[in-house]
C-alpha cells in the first residue's frame, strides 16, 4: 500500500475517533450521573460510492 494511502487512513480514523469520543463524552455530561447504567452504541462508516457499509456496536458505561 502506498504511503499516500496508509497517511489518509489514519488521518481519517483518528478524526473518527477523537471526534467520536468528544461527541459520546458531551451527551454522557448532557444525561448527568447514571451508575451503572449502560447505552447501546453503533458507529456506522460508509463508502457509499463503493457501496460499502460497516457498523461496529457495543455498549458505555454511565458516568459516576
Amino acid at each position: 500500500m502506498s504511503e499516500d494511502y496508509n497517511m489518509s487512513m489514519r488521518k481519517f480514523l483518528k478524526q473518527v475517533g477523537v471526534t467520536s469520543q468528544q461527541a459520546i463524552e458531551e451527551a454522557l455530561r448532557g444525561a448527568g450521573p447514571a451508575p451503572g447504567k449502560s447505552y447501546a452504541i453503533k458507529a456506522v462508516v460508509t463508502i457509499e460510492e463503493l457501496g460499502m457499509t460497516h457498523e461496529v456496536t457495543g455498549e458505555i458505561k454511565g458516568q459516576e
